[in-house]
């Protein structure tokens, strides 16, 4: 039976409150409405106005209120509704939620998990659609993952409540609705690591969140060209799963880094630097960048000409210097 991704971090929610009393799902909206996507429908229904419930429509007090209950012993999930929407709380997250276990030297932990719809796909100008996957990965303290797949966010979102430091969990708003058979064993890798959704010889594809799929579709268009894609879902922003994505691009000799934000300062900026001091002696090209535009999410009429697509991914690939000769260590 296929199940939509929405639909799985659904049934995260409610096997992480089955399993746990400590856990509460609350944010703007995720009650009785079932939030904006309906991730949380009819969780309020069954698990009943204290264990999932509406907050007013302040962010930075949903943070605050979430450090309060988990320095109490609870394992609070909130939402934020809208990536854009979330800036409000950034300084709870960055000056409280981030440092509040250096700052007691380990006494205090905080086992919470900050739920961010983000990216684009959906038509929503700039306050419903962002991608600040860069502002929670440079700042030390968070843990950072974000699913491209449907198992993945029943995973991936499991483990984040299990955790016992703070999760900033962010979920591309435009695979809500993609599905795939979902197993609810959690039997997948870990929290932290990165996997090869797709094996490959020629050129390695480093992609996270909405870009997974935008990858597999253009490993497959990239038959026709004659190269041999492997694909690497990082899950994982930070910590960074170095082991898994340098392995592969030593096995290839070429990478290339997508992601849907701007591409100065971002993310794959970070990825491109790691890439290159471990596999620089392995690579036949530099590691290049496929990327949104350096601007505002636009209209939505316009919204495709920012988003990386597979033909601008292969238009990269095509760049990674086909006819050159590695370069070998001592040679």
């Amino acid at each position: 039976m296929t199940t939509t991704m929405a639909q799985a971090l659904n049934a995260a929610l409610r096997d992480a409150l089955k399993d746990d009393d400590r856990v509460l799902v609350f944010g703007e909206d995720v009650g009785a409405l079932g939030g904006v996507f309906r991730v949380t429908d009819g969780i309020t229904a069954d698990f009943g106005e204290n264990r999932c419930f509406d907050t007013p429509l302040a962010e930075s007090g949903i943070v605050g209120f979430a450090v309060g209950m988990a320095m109490g012993g609870f394992r609070p999930v909130v939402e934020m509704q809208f990536d854009a929407f979330a800036y409000p709380a950034f300084e709870q997250i960055t000056s409280h939620v981030a440092k509040l276990r250096n700052r007691t030297r380990g006494a205090l932990s905080l086992p919470m998990v900050i739920r961010i719809p983000y990216a684009g796909g959906i038509g929503g100008v700039e306050h419903h659609c962002d991608s600040s996957e860069a502002y929670y990965t440079h700042t030390p303290g968070l843990r950072v993952v974000t699913p491209g797949t449907a198992q993945d966010a029943y995973d991936l979102l499991r483990d984040a409540i299990d955790s016992p430091d703070p999760v900033v969990f962010l979920e591309p708003k435009a695979r809500y609705w993609s599905g795939e058979d979902v197993t609810f064993t959690r039997t997948g890798p870990a929290m932290d690591k990165a996997v090869v959704r797709k094996t490959g010889t020629d050129v390695t594809l480093i992609a996270y969140g909405p870009m997974v799929a935008t990858a597999m579709e253009t490993a497959e268009a990239a038959k026709d060209e004659g190269w041999d894609v492997e694909v690497v879902d990082l899950r994982s922003l930070s910590p960074f799963d170095d082991e898994t994505v340098t392995a592969s691009v030593r096995r290839t000799g070429r990478a290339v880094v997508v992601h849907e934000a701007a591409g100065f300062g971002g993310y794959g900026a970070e990825v491109v630097a790691r890439v290159t001091e471990q596999c620089f002696h392995q690579l036949h090209a530099p590691v290049l960048r496929v990327t949104g535009l350096d601007i505002p999410y636009p209209a939505p009429k316009l919204e495709r000409h920012t988003l990386p697509d597979v033909d601008r991914i292969l238009d990269t690939i095509a760049r990674l210097q086909w006819n050159d000769t590695p370069v070998v260590a001592g040679a």
